[in-house]
């Protein structure tokens, strides 16, 4: 597969972080076909378009599929799906899966790639990390508000660092076609942890506190708990790292939540996605983003009450959209 001068993707979930991460690998000379529903007409007929903070580009054709049945056999799965949506998944993926395909998940949280592996045996699992503010704007439509680059990371199922494959090169290269930003990372776990440093505050305390981040970090309250939910976090990731591989030092830079804070601080106001989520009565990802890190840090040892607290605040909101949809 790695050999292949163009490689064939499945967009499954063309919304807005498979849509805008789908289109830029068709920019990029991929072959690329996008799973779609509710857009399926609209696209099909008229395309994609993304608006971007980095230069407008439309895509007027593009291979649009209402079901992973009429799709072909394809060298890479891109899942963009919200992982409240994972059910879907085993017979999602049935259809286009050869013995050599690779499964990238762009989903947000912790341990997804463990789900993956009991339904996809023995293919190579990665974890792309997406750091962009993007939503929908409209059927085919994808507003890209700021950043854009990918973290790349081979999943390795003893949970150790996997290095970095020669796959995730060659992965990365198309990505890198179609105009992402890309970095490497030879340590997915750790990757995962890193985001989470900033997504279990702000995603979390965005619908907590019904904010936008811009919101967040102009209230000296606000902000101060999402610095504190930060730490914890970076315990965490210590703990959990050192549990796992003994004195290998998998850890988190020092500086990195003054380094989030300030990027926050210049970012775009923007409304996380799971307070779009919340917005629009949609049920939230809160077992892949802080039920997962919440076991494994317990199961590392590491206290850590504000994330469980935010939780279960979580949990009880989510509770009753589930209830009222």
């Amino acid at each position: 597969m790695v050999a292949t001068a163009t490689r064939r993707y499945a967009i499954i979930g063309t919304g807005a972080i498979g849509g805008y991460y789908g289109a830029c690998l068709q920019r990029g000379g991929a072959d690329v076909h996008f799973l779609l529903h509710s857009d399926y007409d609209h696209v099909a007929r008229q395309g994609l378009v993304v608006e971007s903070v980095a230069g407008d580009f439309a895509l007027p054709q593009v291979q649009a599929h209402r079901s992973t049945a009429t799709m072909p056999p394809v060298d890479v799965v891109v899942i963009g799906l919200k992982t409240t949506q994972n059910f879907l998944l085993s017979d999602l993926l049935r259809p286009i899966l050869g013995p050599q395909t690779a499964i990238l998940t762009l989903q947000n949280g912790f341990a997804i790639e463990d789900e993956l592996a009991e339904w996809v045996g023995d293919r190579p699992i990665l974890g792309g990390l997406c750091f962009i503010c993007s939503n929908k704007a409209g059927p085919g439509v994808i507003r890209h508000i700021d950043y854009g680059s990918l973290l790349l990371g081979q999943y390795s199922r003893d949970r150790q660092p996997a290095g970095v494959s020669p796959l995730v090169k060659a992965i990365a290269q198309d990505f890198y076609d179609g105009q992402v930003s890309v970095d490497l990372a030879d340590d997915l776990r750790l990757a995962r942890w890193r985001k989470l440093v900033w997504n279990i505050p702000f995603n979390g305390l965005s619908v907590a506190m019904n904010a936008t981040t811009a919101e967040m970090m102009a209230d000296p309250d606000i902000r101060q708990l999402a610095e504190d939910l930060m730490g914890e976090v970076v315990e965490a990731a210590q703990q959990d790292g050192e549990k796992l591989s003994p004195g290998q030092g998998r850890h988190l830079p020092a500086d990195l939540i003054a380094q989030m804070l300030t990027h926050t601080e210049q970012m775009n106001p923007y409304r996380t996605s799971m307070k779009i989520d919340f917005d629009q009565g949609r049920p939230l990802e809160v077992e892949a983003i802080f039920g997962n890190s919440l076991r494994a840090a317990q199961a590392a040892g590491a206290g850590i009450p504000r994330v469980e607290m935010l939780y279960h605040q979580l949990k009880a909101i989510d509770r009753r959209l589930r209830v009222d949809g």
